[in-house]
């Protein structure tokens, strides 16, 4: 009767992992990226700490209480010659309400590129005869102050130049104006004196009218939410070859233990023992995926703005998500093999040297004879370094999406530990049972993860085209 009872366990489990994963792929692939639409309701307007030209300091908590006017824009030498007459117009607007209304609060966010040339309030003076009377701020690259209002001043995938952000005395976002864009021409066009004060009027009084203003404009604010990664996470420890990789590694070092190899003085492994290696690993690998989240996003600074990132990251998940269908491997099969006809025959003792994984896994092996929770995190680490071809069609387009995002270092590296956290779900199980259990549920879940990595390659082809997509002005998001 116990073998029995045992393999009716077994049943359950697997269907409870069945429907576990299924409530994960319909429930938390939604969740993967929570978009907030700015017209959903106020935003608060994210602080800024800066010095202006005259040497004050400023930031957003000065105009705690009155409205203010954040004009995004981007004024040097060489001038955008096609934006000229916006950039201008826009700046006389703004000085001539600043004469009719000198209690009106605006402030001007000047991004730089050019180090050398001079700062855009005094070609703005000397050019087109303006007075300009309020702080003015010069953001060079990388945008420390601007990039904090990326959402707001891209438009599809250029720059609005100039954007104006009206915020309300609460510090809310209340209207984005999309001045110009390179491209595409005037958006809604240069906002008189006029317009900006009568929306002063009615940030000041809003109840005049039945209510807040709200945020009109075509900006809105993203943020991929760590529940969304950490499914994603899940998701994507379900390649076939991922999976049977750790269910083979794992197996290989329980025997070893079992065997004494590792920890000669310990007798049977327990499912203590095996949780303990198991979460171990998974912060290993954790650990890497935060390194690898500080430089995507420190990188996604520099490349984020350009307007043919865009389509090379759309083209590139395209691809990828196409060998989820197909390796990329077996599609270059014909010209792979032509090239290694060609080549000459290689050294037996090329041909029987060790990869790397196995290395990895013999120098994970030393450090479990001193300590086992020491040795699984070093195993994480070289398997999250060495795994990488195996699944990189599924993790690469967390990588670019998590590039394109406007998050500090710190956030982005936070997100792909929670993503690491949630790719090893499944190595729990594998460490803590037996190796008939991890057997069993293996089998299945590799059967089950074929069928998800192609519902996932879907979504990564979809996602690429509307990557692509923005860099011909269509913008979904």
């Amino acid at each position: 009767m116990g073998p029995v009872r045992s393999l009716n366990l077994g049943g359950k489990a697997v269907l409870i992992l069945r429907i576990a994963t299924l409530l994960t792929v319909f429930g938390l692939i939604p969740a993967w990226f929570a978009v907030s639409d700015a017209r959903g309701g106020a935003i608060p307007l994210p602080n800024f700490e800066a010095v202006d030209l005259d040497g004050s300091p400023i930031e957003l908590g000065d105009f705690d209480g009155v409205a203010l006017i954040l004009h995004i824009t981007n004024i040097e030498t060489p001038l955008c010659m096609e934006c000229e007459e916006a950039l201008k117009a826009q700046v006389e607007e703004l000085s001539r309400l600043k004469e009719e209304n000198p209690e009106a609060a605006i402030v001007t966010v000047n991004m730089r590129k050019n180090p050398y040339s001079k700062d855009g309030r005094s070609l703005s003076e000397s050019w087109w005869g303006v007075d300009i009377s309020w702080p003015w701020i010069e953001d060079f690259d990388p945008f420390p102050v601007a990039g904090k209002y990326i959402d707001y001043w891209s438009r599809g995938s250029g720059f609005a130049n100039p954007t104006l952000i009206l915020v309300n005395d609460q510090g809310q976002i209340s209207r984005v104006y999309h001045v110009y864009q390179i491209g595409v021409g005037m958006v809604e066009g240069v906002q008189t004196a006029e317009t900006l004060q009568n929306a002063f009027s009615f940030l000041q009084n809003p109840d005049d009218d039945g209510g807040p203003m709200g945020v009109v404009g075509s900006a809105t604010a993203q943020e991929v939410t760590f529940i969304g990664m950490f499914g994603l996470g899940i998701v994507t420890s379900l390649a076939p070859c991922s999976l049977a990789l750790m269910i083979a590694v794992f197996s290989y070092l329980m025997t070893s233990h079992r065997r004494k190899i590792l920890m000669p003085d310990e007798g049977k492994s327990s499912p203590k023992e095996g949780l303990l290696i198991g979460v171990a690993f998974t912060l290993g690998m954790a650990m890497v995926f935060f390194v690898i989240g500080l430089f995507i996003s420190n990188l996604g600074i520099f490349v984020r703005d350009s307007r043919s990132f865009d389509l090379a990251a759309g083209v590139l998940m395209i691809i990828l998500g196409i060998t989820s269908f197909k390796p990329l491997s077996e599609i270059l099969e014909p010209l792979t093999s032509r090239l290694h006809r060609r080549r000459s025959v290689e050294p037996e003792y090329v041909r029987s040297k060790k990869s790397f994984m196995e290395q990895f896994i013999n120098i994970s092996v030393g450090l479990f004879k001193y300590s086992a929770f020491v040795g699984a995190f070093v195993l994480g680490v070289f398997f999250a370094l060495g795994w990488a071809p195996c699944a990189v069609s599924l993790v690469f387009p967390v990588l670019i999406w998590l590039m394109a995002q406007n998050v500090t270092p710190i956030t982005g590296g936070m997100m792909l530990f929670v993503f690491g956290l949630g790719h090893g779900v499944p190595i729990i199980p594998i460490s803590t049972f037996s190796r008939s259990f991890c057997g069993a549920i293996g089998e299945r879940y590799i059967a089950l993860g074929k069928w998800i990595t192609g519902g996932f390659g879907i979504l990564i082809i979809a996602t690429g085209v509307v990557f692509a997509a923005r860099y011909f002005g269509y913008a979904f998001w």
